[in-house]
């Protein structure tokens, strides 16, 4: 597995090709929410794009959220790399990127399918109750970098 920031327009176009696949196309997300003002350059928030083998397999993104909090978001495996270990390498370096840059925690809104994911990686589910976010149950969860 290689994983890179992403500094590079073609680099953004592979992670927004693996996001379409997998939130559009696999989960019926419509595009006009999924693609948002972070994904208009490589520098308008920290992307990550990690390749398996050579190929595009996984992406995600954090964004400031306050002064000490990061938001991890658009994290997204390409089906045939899950269960490969892939998420939980992108999710350390989006964390690892945070933490370098100040933060002191991070925050996510995770599908609840993949709570279980995120709980095992040290996060804890902070919302009282799922929420909908795209027509999708979701938990806010946190944890402390």
């Amino acid at each position: 597995m290689e994983i890179s920031i992403v500094d590079s327009y073609p680099q953004l176009y592979q992670c927004l090709a693996i996001r379409n696949k997998v939130f559009v196309e696999e989960q019926g997300v419509p595009v006009e929410l999924e693609i948002d003002e972070y994904d208009a350059s490589p520098e308008s928030c920290g992307h990550v794009l990690l390749k398996y083998a050579g190929a595009p397999a996984g992406t995600g993104r954090w964004i400031s959220y306050t002064e000490q909090t990061a938001k991890i978001q658009r994290l997204a495996v390409l089906a045939e790399f899950r269960g490969k270990g892939v998420g939980k390498k992108l999710l350390q370096e989006l964390e690892n990127q945070a933490r370098i840059a100040g933060y002191q925690q991070c925050i996510l809104d995770g599908q609840c399918h993949a709570e279980s994911f995120y709980s095992q990686l040290g996060y804890i589910t902070i919302s009282e109750q799922p929420f909908m976010d795209a027509g999708i149950i979701h938990v806010r969860m946190q944890k402390m970098l």
